[in-house]
């Protein structure tokens, strides 16, 4: 990377609070948590050159679209600045973190604000599951599922369980560690939740099937939710550092990123390796390997923490091996090991990741790259890794057909 991107800091809102129920919507969700994070990062809007939006479907789950025009209502300081609005479904929020890193880069501005944002609870379940459907090829996949992307995504468990077999015990240990993960997360949606043993079992009144393989535990959550960002080119970093007293070189910079776009539909993704010994989806670990080549991370073990896509348990399984934490076809040697846990030797969503922490689609790429920054400069509370330096995220949109990676450190 030319042009260092330096992450001065952010904030993302409750994923447990619903809006509507609060009389509140997509403006509201948005003001108070770029508001948060213009605090946490100690600047004012009109210090800002332009702001990015990561959203997926507000015209569909709100009626909504053109957002970027509400930042000028969220502060009279944004009056006049350019902004654009990102989708690549689930992968939205990294699809504007992008951007705004390639304006930083060029050159062209020197502190960029990225929003993600999604409000989803506003609609009845069934109605959220169909708007979600939209990331898929609509009228050819997944015909005659209720819920299109549990059905989807048991497809994929059901192509493990053929190409290597799939115990559905590892995925209930995923699904367990991130939800004991979100218990220490004071902005996780299940944060209070309760379970018990029943809850990951293959038990019918417990934890019923959603579709096929993916039982409730298996799910990523419905979410309200925001995240905000705020990126800033070296020479404007400098100035920032300097002005408070701070030290550049403990400021959190995107070090790699990586992005690739595979076919649209998953039958077509999946035919191209189903006869291959090698990874199951080669665009994912390309965005990866891209993301982790540009910062000079040779050995997956030199990350401290990994936060990826966990929309359900299935996804997390495969990005297990496609990091390189096994082999493919082995990622059960990690979730058995204890590797993946908090205290494990490269912790996965210490957050508590989709299932635990929450997936406002539009905003999940944004808190991602939050929680990074939040962890490699020893912001992260409870779910803390220790000494955390280097973090990456991987951030899936459809059926890995966006794939997004950054690794953000010190």
């Amino acid at each position: 990377m030319s042009e260092p991107v330096f992450i001065l800091g952010g904030a993302q809102s409750d994923f447990a609070r619903n809006w509507a129920r609060d009389d509140k919507g997509l403006f509201e969700l948005i003001s108070e948590t770029t508001h948060a994070g213009l605090e946490s990062a100690d600047i004012a809007a009109a210090d800002v050159d332009v702001v990015h939006l990561g959203n997926f479907a507000g015209e569909l789950f709100c009626g909504q679209g053109l957002i970027g025009g509400m930042m000028g209502h969220v502060d009279p300081g944004f009056e006049g600045k350019p902004t654009s609005r990102h989708e690549a479904a689930c992968a939205s929020g990294s699809m504007a973190i992008m951007a705004a890193m390639a304006d930083i880069e060029s050159g062209r501005y020197g502190l960029a604000g990225v929003v993600g944002v999604e409000l989803m609870r506003n609609v009845p379940g069934q109605r959220a599951a169909e708007i979600l459907g939209a990331a898929a090829w609509a009228d050819r996949e997944a015909l005659g599922a209720r819920y299109l992307w549990p059905a989807m995504f048991s497809d994929l468990a059901e192509e493990y369980d053929r190409r290597y077999g799939l115990d559905r015990a590892y995925l209930s240990e995923i699904s367990r560690i991130n939800f004991d993960n979100a218990k220490r997360n004071p902005s996780a949606q299940s944060r209070a939740w309760t379970f018990t043993e029943a809850s990951f079992e293959a038990d019918d009144d417990a934890n019923p099937v959603v579709e096929g393989w993916m039982r409730r535990s298996d799910c990523g959550q419905v979410t309200d939710g925001a995240a905000a960002l705020f990126l800033a080119s070296e020479s404007v970093a400098r100035d920032y550092t300097a002005k408070r007293g701070l030290d550049l070189a403990q400021i959190p910079r995107f070090k790699g990123w990586g992005h690739t776009t595979a076919p649209l539909m998953m039958e077509s993704k999946l035919a191209k390796t189903r006869d291959t010994d090698g990874y199951m989806f080669p665009w994912v670990r390309k965005a990866i390997t891209d993301a982790c080549g540009r910062a000079d991370i040779t050995d997956v073990h030199q990350l401290d923490a990994i936060e990826t896509h966990d929309c359900f348990s299935i996804t997390e399984y495969m990005a297990i091996e496609h990091f390189g934490l096994t082999a493919p076809g082995e990622a059960w040697k990690a979730v058995e090991s204890g590797m993946i846990a908090a205290g494990g030797a490269l912790p996965v969503n210490p957050s508590g990741g989709l299932i635990g922490l929450g997936h406002p689609v539009g905003a999940t790429g944004v808190r991602m790259a939050l929680d990074a920054w939040r962890q490699t400069s020893g912001r992260s509370g409870d779910t803390q890794v220790e000494g955390a330096r280097n973090v990456a995220t991987y951030n899936v949109g459809g059926s890995t057909t966006a794939s997004a990676c950054f690794v953000i450190g010190v």
